[in-house]
């Protein structure tokens, strides 16, 4: 079910992309949307992970270095059946963690100075195997792959209404494509309906991580006090990311104060994560 999600997910992207690039360019807009796509696509599957590692100025860790994570991590792998993944971690207090890799065999684990400092060893425990939740259900390479499209998608509404005022691509006739308040609506919408399809993969794949994490530990409790830690010290010290890159981390890096703001969150509120977990909110 996963893969078919995933592929419908990435099936929609690419054809919004050429659908954007069509009303802005006609045929020429299109093959330009399609090429950029396949260029994009191309370069996440081999290059996303270490550019989000080197984004965050990850370091690599051996067992020697960090034998309380990596132990852990091997721990986990094994009983799941998937080979171990290099660790990493990142010189922030900030706490935080993410899983990347095109697939299993290429994966990394990546944790915050401030995560190893903040949970108890069942805590990170929890959020580790949430990591490798992700790397399980394969979805890492989808989600970097969608956020990637997005950003496409809104590059080249910009580039096609920038275009369009100065004679465009030789595409549809001004009329047809409505005008240039069509236009300046494309570039507003555009993105916002890209970003809508991303997220909300992104969301369902945050509470499928965490029932998996759970399920390998046995021990859901500890993932959710974990949950409610990063949360709170995270909006204490906040951490500079990419909006390109939220959606990896376990809790968001980019906070918001609520209301409409939560519909453009990478990751799905907290105490409901909570609650899908241990059927309650912390004490």
């Amino acid at each position: 079910m996963n893969t078919f999600k995933s592929t419908l997910l990435l099936v929609v992207l690419t054809v919004f992309l050429i659908f954007i690039g069509d009303w802005f360019g006609g045929r020429n807009g299109m093959v330009l949307a399609f090429v950029l796509s396949v260029v994009f696509n191309f370069g996440t599957y081999f290059f996303s992970d270490k550019l989000a590692l080197s984004m965050y100025r990850a370091q690599p860790v051996t067992r020697e270095e960090l034998p309380r994570a990596y132990e852990v991590v091997e721990r986990l792998a094994a009983k799941q059946g998937l080979p171990m993944p290099k660790i990493y971690v990142i010189p922030s207090e900030s706490p935080n963690a993410f899983a990347t890799g095109r697939n299993p065999k290429h994966a990394s684990v990546a944790v915050t100075h401030g995560i190893l400092r903040l949970l108890d060893d069942e805590e990170l425990e929890g959020v580790l195997a949430h990591e490798l939740g992700h790397v399980r259900n394969r979805d890492i390479l989808t989600s970097s792959i969608a956020a990637t499209l997005a950003g496409a998608i809104t590059m080249v509404a910009r580039m096609g209404y920038w275009a369009s005022l100065f004679g465009g691509y030789g595409g549809r006739d001004e009329r047809d494509r409505g005008g240039g308040l069509g236009g300046l609506l494309m570039i507003i919408l555009a993105p916002i309906a890209a970003s809508l399809i991303q997220l909300a993969i992104s969301r369902s794949r945050e509470y499928e991580a965490d029932v998996t994490g759970a399920r390998e530990t046995g021990n859901p409790y500890a993932l959710a006090r974990a949950l409610q830690k990063l949360d709170d010290y995270s909006r204490r010290i906040p951490m500079q990311a990419s909006p390109t890159t939220a959606h990896l981390f376990i809790v968001a890096p980019l906070l918001s104060s609520g209301g409409i703001a939560n519909l453009f969150s990478t990751h799905p509120p907290i105490k409901e994560r909570i609650r899908r977990l241990i059927g309650r909110d912390l004490v």
